[in-house]
């Protein structure tokens, strides 16, 4: 054993032992120190980058979040390819991120690398994290990038890759970690949607100044192939739907528990949206959410379709085109609904719809929000032992997202 390694992991378990408030204490208190660090490293490295350039050739969008925010960027790519329809875009997303710009036609080449802290995995060490810094930045100077943008607000990894790449053209949102590493920094500007957060890095690229009537329709893009509707129309049809049978459905998943509504409400749910307009009910997830849609199933008289971990990216979007709405809460799939344009209800409770809401038309798009006093909070990562003291959505009643639904399909 190492000469450090008994005080580390007694460290370690004394971390263990410390309260939720105390961790945050902790990691406030460390916020400082790291700062201090970043900005150290900013300034010893910039001799790497070189002049801006006279044109912009190749830009990099980086993008480490999933589903959801990658569709929420996708006007903002359409606002580079119309200004910039000679430039070469470049996207680079987590490996679980290339499905939801696959075929995207604003983007030239999709770079996938499987960043820390986004991929959902035990967090590496510190050694590993900064080899795959050191390798990221090697790969991103082989592509000889002329400018970045950094869409997350806070990913000052990000930023610093592309530093470290010597990418002469930097753009991000002015935080303490990821300042040192921008050659410009916007202010943040505060609770406006995500959409218009990355639109405006994207106009202070191409220069909204030159381009004073440059605007772009506020949509979301997701392309749904000939195969994947031929896909899922054959899925349907195995499971005994007809070509003209009414659909709709369920999607009760999400990346973090504070958002799960109860399998009570969705069974309710379904049951009476099944009896309303005569449809099929589907429940759709991933694969790791089977038990949690098998939930719903058992709260239903209506035995509905389950197709958790039966469908790709494509396919599920072209089942949602199918649909007469679909019900779910705060989730990349229920983003993905709305790029489809199908009639949908989003259930909200910690996170602020006003920031990460559906983009589209709000009568077709609805959103049903807890009225609990402390929502949104924007946190998700409260500890599972305190389950029973965040209720936020679970106390959305379902006669109100019944309500939702019906004005949903009116529309």
């Amino acid at each position: 054993m190492g000469a450090c390694a008994l005080p580390l992991r007694r460290c370690g378990k004394l971390w263990e032992t410390l309260s939720l408030e105390e961790r945050h204490i902790m990691a406030t208190l460390k916020a400082p120190i790291r700062r201090s660090l970043l900005r150290a490293l900013g300034r010893a490295t910039r001799p790497l980058i070189g002049a801006p350039p006279s044109t912009i050739r190749r830009v990099l969008v980086v993008r480490p979040d999933h589903l959801g925010d990658l569709l929420l960027m996708t006007p903002a790519l359409r606002l580079l390819r119309t200004a910039l329809p000679d430039v070469q875009i470049t996207c680079l997303v987590g490996p679980w991120g290339r499905p939801a710009l696959r075929d995207n036609p604003n983007v030239a080449e999709i770079l996938t690398w499987d960043f820390p802290w986004f991929n959902r995995q035990e967090l590496p060490s510190f050694a590993r994290r900064t080899r795959q810094l050191v390798e990221l930045a090697q790969l991103l100077d082989s592509h000889e990038f002329d400018a970045a943008l950094i869409m997350r607000f806070d990913f000052w990894w990000g930023a610093l890759a592309c530093h470290l790449a010597g990418i002469p053209v930097r753009i991000g949102y002015d935080t303490p970690e990821t300042r040192p590493f921008l050659s410009r920094a916007l202010p943040h500007p505060g609770r406006v949607h995500e959409t218009d957060c990355d639109l405006a890095l994207a106009r202070a690229l191409v220069g909204a100044s030159a381009l004073p009537d440059l605007s772009v329709e506020r949509r979301l893009d997701f392309v749904i192939s000939d195969a994947d509707e031929r896909a899922a129309q054959q899925l349907l049809a195995k499971h005994g739907v007809g070509e003209d049978e009414p659909v709709v459905a369920l999607h009760p998943g999400a990346g973090a528990w504070p958002k799960f509504w109860t399998v009570e409400g969705f069974g309710a749910v379904g049951d009476a949206l099944a009896e309303r307009v005569g449809a099929r009910v589907v429940i759709t997830g991933s694969l790791d959410e089977r038990c949690l849609a098998d939930g719903v199933a058992r709260e239903m008289r209506h035995e509905p379709i389950i197709l958790v971990g039966k469908t790709g990216l494509g396919v599920l979007g072209a089942v949602y085109r199918r649909t007469r709405v679909v019900v779910g809460v705060d989730s990349g799939p229920m983003h993905l609904a709305a790029a489809v344009d199908a009639p949908s209800v989003h259930l909200y409770g910690p996170i602020d719809p006003q920031r990460f809401g559906p983009v589209g038309d709000p009568a077709r798009h609805l959103v049903v929000r807890s009225e609990i006093e402390c929502s949104p909070c924007d946190r998700l990562d409260w500890p599972g032992e305190e389950y029973e003291a965040h209720p936020c959505v679970r106390m959305i009643p379902p006669a109100q997202v019944l309500e939702a639904a019906g004005r949903a399909m009116s529309e």
